[in-house]
């Protein structure tokens, strides 16, 4: 798979993974909050950022197997840094980066648009649903709580994966920290068209 990487790929797709695992670890401390305050489906509510590390980097590398990589390393990371779920958690990683790859699997990696971005989120949120229900014991909850639970989880990986992974990797594109990736490029490209619209 990282046959045809660059090693600059490489290094960013680490780098990003080992932020956003430390992250995905702070952000579970906000879930319980919501938990309290909520129930369960607090945890729904801010779900979608741990699947944004998959989307950022699939954006930003623009290469089979971003997605599922940087998000497996990131629950590797989460588990070495103490998540109480344990190595299990590796295995949910794999199945949310596996849904935001699938989005680009069917663009063929070609298309790294909003719409798709949106897409990749969700499809994060599909997966890592299904993987919950059947091992988190979703099904004993009522069936409508379920359904809102998933819904919440659907608007959640759209919003906080799709469009907040496309704003930070824009934002990180402007300052120039991008300018060897494709996405550095199409940045440096809109700001010499809006110089010379102006």
């Amino acid at each position: 798979m990282l046959a045809n990487w660059k090693l600059r790929e490489v290094v960013v797709l680490s780098v990003l993974a080992v932020v956003f695992g430390v992250i995905y670890l702070l952000f579970l401390q906000f879930g319980n909050v919501l938990v309290g305050m909520f129930g369960l489906i607090g945890y729904d509510l801010i779900f979608g950022i741990w699947f944004i590390v998959s989307i950022i980097a699939a954006y930003i590398i623009r290469k089979p197997g971003a997605a599922v990589l940087s998000e497996t390393i990131a629950a590797t990371i989460e588990v070495m840094l103490g998540n109480a779920v344990g190595p299990r958690l590796i295995l949910a990683g794999i199945i949310q980066g596996l849904g935001a790859e699938a989005a680009f699997a069917a663009t063929k990696w070609k298309n790294y648009s909003t719409w798709v971005l949106v897409a990749a989120g969700m499809g994060s949120s599909i997966t890592s649903f299904a993987w919950g229900y059947f091992l988190g014991g979703l099904a004993a909850l009522t069936p409508g709580y379920v359904t809102a639970m998933f819904f919440v989880r659907l608007a959640s990986g759209a919003i906080l994966a799709g469009l907040l992974g496309k704003y930070i990797s824009d934002s990180l594109a402007k300052t120039g920290a991008l300018n060897s990736f494709p996405l550095g490029k199409e940045a440096r490209k809109a700001k010499q068209n809006d110089e010379i619209s102006a």
